[in-house]
């Protein structure tokens, strides 16, 4: 599927995060939504811009939006990087990347000349209206949590 454009609806979710709680979108209705796709957990760009979002988090709360990073690994995996990093907010395993192929973000990839599925690392900010307000695509990780923050706070 596509990437979903501002002003669409967010398709409905539910994945269990590291400590195997399940999360649906529905849960968060009425409040501002983080959704950050990344890559791998406890690899360095996704290390620093979970991180980032982890510094953030109390600013996010008090804008009281929900930040939920989702990536393909397990919620071991999920548990594991977690606890290494002191990530207090919930990390979804998309096992069967169905979520992220929901949001458009499980795309062909190509590394080395050889082609191959992924996540493309994107965030899209979620409005209390169940749409999206914005989105973020190809993802530079430095800066990035401040900018979805500002973002955020002009809800």
């Amino acid at each position: 599927m596509a990437l979903i454009d501002p002003g669409r609806k967010a398709p409905a979710f539910s994945l269990p995060d590291q400590a195997g709680t399940t999360h649906a979108l529905a849960d968060y209705a009425g409040q501002p939504v983080v959704v950050y796709f990344y890559p791998k957990d406890d690899t360095p760009g996704c290390t620093k811009e979970s991180c980032a979002f982890q510094d953030n988090l109390p600013k996010f709360r008090k804008s009281k939006a929900v930040v939920l990073g989702v990536s393909v690994l397990n919620s071991a995996s999920k548990a594991k990087f977690a606890q290494k990093y002191s990530l207090k907010f919930p990390l979804l395993a998309d096992e069967d990347h169905s979520v992220m192929e929901k949001f458009g973000v499980w795309q062909e990839k190509s590394m080395y000349g050889k082609k191959y599925m992924g996540v493309a690392r994107t965030t899209y900010l979620i409005g209390p209206d169940g749409k999206v307000a914005r989105r973020w695509d190809g993802v530079k990780v430095d800066g990035h949590a401040e900018e979805v923050l500002a973002a955020v706070q002009a809800l």
